[in-house]
């Protein structure tokens, strides 16, 4: 039986390349000083062999795994898949790799959240779902980086957190709808432990209380497409008929457009007012011109990425980062006069 080959090590690269072993390690750590001359030098002998490095035996060393942690709830919302897209792209320039959990509405994501932590992440971040307090004192005593994305930190203290400034979203589009001169409005929103949604309804509820009037009809959406369109065909059939209604979310916001359309019969814009919240790409296609709240997914990220990858020592200091976004105003929310 022909005897086995062992995988090539640094030292054969540096022996082959002519230079240190220390040299091939700073060749292939990014960031690391070496001189471009022996940086292709020990890149072309790794290739000759056959040398990949050892990512596991180096995170041994340095302490660092190179892993981020994410946890996903509510993985078919499209505003948080655009955001795991981007925060892929920017990591993988750091030549950080994310190892991914998705939990769907009203799912536990401690369960998740436990598998993570054995691989020995470097960094946790939650997309869009809280994290229990046995598991923050967990987190806090192994001194893990926890980063809340798309909701605040009021309820994990000691965490950081990137979120859009959702009240002040509420806000402008209530003051939009009632610019546009709609009066008997509704909303659509999720159940009480959805914070960003009780944040985007206070906003609302706010600027229409300084208004002099705070009420308005309301029921609860969560993602599910099939839950939205129940939302909406329950405020449609009320009596007197609401002239507006704002979503929580861009993906409720369409279901609840064509409920207007296509069961009551109703011209989005002129007729019955509705507004989202994320501008997704969809919002701005011919067939829907929604008016919405942005998201503005880039500078979200940017922040997100800077805290994952600024040095261990600056991780544990938590902050509450929130983002404004832009009003797109659009024909789902413009009245003729009449």
């Amino acid at each position: 039986m022909a005897k086995q080959l062992s995988n090539p090590s640094a030292h054969d690269v540096a022996r082959l390349a002519g230079v240190s072993q220390a040299a091939v390690s700073r060749a292939f750590t990014p960031g690391a000083s070496v001189a471009k001359a022996t940086r292709e030098k020990v890149l072309q002998a790794a290739r000759e062999l056959g040398y990949r490095p050892n990512l596991l035996a180096r995170s041994l060393i340095k302490g660092e795994s190179g892993i981020i942690g994410l946890v996903m709830g509510y993985p078919r919302s499209i505003f948080l898949m655009s955001a795991l897209y981007a925060l892929s792209a920017r990591l993988s320039q750091a030549q950080k790799h994310i190892l991914i959990y998705t939990v769907e509405g009203g799912q536990a994501a401690d369960p998740h959240i436990e598998g993570l932590l054995q691989y020995r992440v470097d960094a946790l971040l939650l997309m869009g779902i809280g994290i229990s307090s046995k598991l923050s004192a967990h987190c806090r005593a192994k001194g893990v980086p926890v980063i809340l994305f798309n909701l605040r930190s009021g309820e994990t203290q000691g965490f950081a957190s990137v979120t859009v400034n959702n009240r002040e979203g509420g806000r402008q589009i209530a003051e939009h709808l009632i610019a546009q001169g709609y009066r008997r409005l509704g909303f659509i929103g999720a159940p009480e432990i959805y914070r960003t949604s009780r944040e985007r309804e206070a906003g609302f509820k706010e600027y229409l209380a300084k208004r002099g009037s705070a009420r308005f009809e309301r029921e609860d959406g969560c993602y599910d497409r099939e839950d939205a369109i129940l939302a909406a065909r329950r405020l449609l059939s009320r009596k007197p008929r609401l002239d507006a209604i704002f979503c929580w979310n861009d993906h409720m916001a369409l279901a609840c457009m064509e409920v207007a359309r296509y069961e009551f019969g109703l011209e989005v814009g002129p007729e019955l007012g509705v507004a989202g919240f994320g501008d997704i790409d969809q919002a701005s296609w011919p067939s829907f011109q929604l008016t919405s709240y942005s998201q503005p997914v880039d500078a979200l990220i940017q922040k997100v990425a800077s805290l994952i990858l600024q040095p261990p020592h600056m991780q544990k200091s938590a902050g509450q980062f929130m983002i404004d976004g832009e009003l797109k105003r659009r024909a789902s929310t413009h009245r003729i006069a009449t």
